[in-house]
């Protein structure tokens, strides 16, 4: 079965059962040429959300781990300059949180951007997913 969710023209579909690398979701969150191209992909094996509006040196990354426990570490966020402030990190941490709640996860976050988002953002109901370390 499939949620979907859509906040800020971005469109996210979960499903159960993830692949190693699964589009997330599709919006105009960058400065991309193409806007109806960017998405968030969740690359489960190399544990890290991306979003590349024209290559590798464009890639924006949220990196994260997960432990023997099935505890998600959300570690870093990273954003070309040339697209900060456009919301490309808004997209990934949501993209980032919405796996957490999908998959009954529980989480820590290490990432400022990440806690910054949650705090602000209390209404998503992200907070009860998280432990404070």
């Amino acid at each position: 079965m499939a949620r979907y969710t859509s906040s800020q023209s971005v469109i996210c579909r979960f499903t159960q059962g993830y692949k190693n690398s699964q589009r997330l979701s599709k919006g105009t969150c960058c400065g991309c040429t193409n806007f109806s191209n960017t998405n968030v992909i969740h690359d489960r094996q190399n544990q890290r959300f991306t979003v590349d509006c024209g290559g590798a040196v464009s890639s924006a990354i949220l990196k994260y781990t997960v432990s023997h426990d099935q505890q998600v570490e959300l570690i870093s966020t990273e954003v070309p300059e040339s697209h900060r402030g456009k919301g490309v990190a808004a997209h990934l941490a949501k993209a980032a949180l919405d796996f957490v709640v999908e998959e009954k996860l529980t989480a820590r976050i290490s990432c400022w951007y990440i806690r910054k988002y949650v705090d602000e953002n209390p209404h998503l109901g992200y907070k009860a997913y998280f432990e404070d370390k």
